[in-house]
């Protein structure tokens, strides 16, 4: 999946974040807050086709019920689609 915006992943304090980078610095007010699985998608979005690659990958690392981690991914995915980041 293609990545729209300049982000950088960073752990400081404890907390992993998107941070904006050049232009999208100046387009997007503040960082994005990320918990574990949201920094495992971030990492695959370069490599994947498809919101369920990204399921099916989950479902490989987690033991979590396939219905809750698409619901999850679809969220996720929707909320990088509305900050136009995906």
């Amino acid at each position: 999946m293609k990545i729209k915006r300049d982000f950088i992943l960073r752990e400081i304090a404890g907390d992993i974040l998107l941070v904006p980078a050049g232009k999208t610095a100046l387009d997007l007010n503040g960082m994005l807050t990320l918990n574990e699985v949201g920094a495992e998608i971030w990492k695959m979005l370069p490599e994947v086709e498809s919101e369920e690659e990204i399921v099916q990958r989950l479902l490989q690392e987690y033991d979590a019920e396939p219905a809750q981690v698409r619901e999850d991914v679809s969220e996720f995915m929707s909320q990088l689609r509305k900050l136009e980041i995906v």
